[in-house]
């Protein structure tokens, strides 16, 4: 497999999501699904939607999201869409809980090394593209938060969130915490579940991530960390593994002294196993060039 393009900014203004989009040369067809982290209650990191507006715009999107498996204010669909509202998403965008009624969307995965089966929110079947736009961040569970956790644990339902975690023992949230497997079961299943979305919109994707307010903490925290690290940059691609990979890579290669607390939680969770498990399924690759953009 050739080496991907991933494009790089370092400014992050809204404007240069936009021009870095365009770079990709990829028109999104028909009605757009737009990915984004919604941001849990009370998380100062998330990436506000006013600046996300241009880009949203740019691609007629839809602001999709999935609730979650775990106690907050986004587990189930009145919640959600109450945040959705104080965090102003809906101020701004028509939004979509995806899975806000069932049933899930059930694709399989015939060539998943951990799970066979994925499930989505139903709704995701609305739409002809999916425009990924990731804060990229680290996490409790996955090490760290990009294209390929959007991709997997983002969009499945509260459901099939459970599923992912649990490496396909549970579809129950509540009894998800008295099954979490072996760390790499899990993040071997987020990956085949990358594997099953890619698969969906065959081709109709595009990849931006966000190294900004970069805490080891996910925007799924309602108490996080301050970020440990100064902002990066913008980068684009429309391969999901090579865009994360390069954001490791940027960090890894970063002079800044807090990245080591970053990467000590990306390390401590073997996050980039989803990357080097993505990469056998063979749906993109993380060998990359990076392009930079002025």
């Amino acid at each position: 497999m050739e080496k991907a393009k991933v494009y790089f900014i370092k400014e992050i203004t809204p404007e240069n999501v936009v021009k870095i989009y365009e770079k990709l040369g990829k028109e999104l067809p028909g009605k757009v699904a737009v990915k984004v982290h919604s941001g849990e209650a009370g998380n100062q990191n998330y990436l506000h939607p006013e600046f996300m507006k241009p880009m949203v715009d740019k691609v007629n999107g839809t602001i999709v999201e999935c609730n979650t498996a775990y106690s907050g204010e986004r587990n189930n669909t009145e919640k959600h869409k109450k945040l959705m509202e104080n965090h102003e998403w809906s101020k701004y965008f028509d939004v979509d809980i995806m899975d806000a009624e069932g049933p899930d969307l059930e694709i399989e995965i015939p060539n998943g090394k951990v799970i066979k089966q994925n499930y989505l929110g139903k709704n995701i079947t609305n739409y002809d593209s999916m425009l990924v736009l990731s804060h990229f961040k680290g996490h409790p569970m996955g090490g760290y938060g990009g294209a390929l956790k959007q991709l997997s644990i983002g969009c499945a339902s509260s459901a099939g969130k459970s599923w992912i975690h649990s490496a396909g023992k549970e579809k129950d949230q509540n009894k998800l915490w008295s099954n979490l497997p072996e760390q790499d079961l899990f993040l071997e299943s987020m990956a085949d579940a990358v594997a099953s979305v890619v698969e969906y919109f065959k081709g109709n994707m595009a990849f931006i991530n966000i190294m900004c307010n970069m805490s080891v903490d996910c925007d799924c925290c309602a108490v996080a960390e301050d970020p440990c690290m100064k902002d990066i940059g913008i980068l684009a691609s429309l391969d999901p593994i090579a865009i994360d990979q390069a954001c490791i890579d940027l960090v890894k290669n970063s002079n800044d002294p807090g990245k080591e607390h970053l990467l000590e939680r990306i390390n401590s969770r073997h996050g980039t196993h989803t990357i080097d498990s993505a990469v056998e399924l063979g749906f993109g690759t993380k060998e990359y060039e990076l392009i930079n953009i002025e």
